[in-house]
């Protein structure tokens, strides 16, 4: 987000995002400031791949987690919309355009899996997918197994480590999350570059759950 298109400094504009963040993340270390970082990291490559328009996309992409709902909360399926709230509470006094702030609501809102809000701009498209290669490839392998040693949930079953003769639940066993979502991710992308990204990096993960499965002898 390095343009000026009437924001003025845009660098300045980051940098309060990410002072607002540092205040407010620290509950979720799968979703800490590190995480939004690289969803930032990803948008601005699809941003720049797929023609959006960075001074919806990068803001949208720093605020997406802003309010932090734990995953097991009953409320976990209106966190992007309580995010999305308090995103157009803040935007305003570090000197965002109000013509734009709908369009962050959106982006901001549609990038959650659970709130399962299909994303209606190209903005929103490009947010959703960057915000979900983080559960894939290496960081989303690293990522998927710190939640589930935060949540206290087992590794897997060790009767049925891939749930080959049982339906997979990720409330009980952390592997099972591979099964509930994370290898169906790609399938949901919704952009070229997302699409080709999540591919690779399934491919990644496929990779080490054959390789998980020769190390326990399942």
């Amino acid at each position: 987000m390095q343009a000026r298109s009437g924001l003025g400094d845009t660098g300045r504009l980051e940098q309060r995002c990410r002072s607002f963040l540092q205040q407010r993340l620290d509950t979720d270390p799968a979703h800490d400031l590190s995480h939004v970082e690289r969803v930032v990291q990803n948008t601005r490559r699809l941003t720049r791949t797929e023609g959006g328009r960075a001074l919806v996309t990068i803001p949208a992409a720093w605020l997406h987690d802003c309010v932090a709902v734990p995953k097991d909360s009953p409320l976990r399926a209106r966190a992007s919309s309580l995010a999305a709230a308090e995103a157009l509470k803040f935007l305003p006094s570090a000197g965002y355009p109000n013509h734009l702030l709908e369009a962050v609501r959106h982006a901001i809102e549609a990038h959650s899996f659970s709130a399962a809000i299909p994303p209606r701009t190209l903005e929103a498209r490009i947010v959703q997918d960057a915000d979900r290669l983080e559960a894939l490839g290496a960081i989303g392998i690293s990522r998927c197994l710190l939640t589930g040693g935060s949540l206290g949930t087992p590794l897997y079953d060790t009767g049925d480590p891939f749930a080959e003769n049982r339906t997979p639940d990720d409330r009980r066993f952390t592997l099972d999350h591979f099964y509930c979502k994370l290898l169906g991710l790609a399938a949901t992308m919704q952009t070229a570059a997302g699409r080709a990204e999540a591919a690779r990096r399934t491919e990644y993960m496929k990779t080490f759950l054959a390789q998980l499965r020769e190390e326990i002898g399942a």
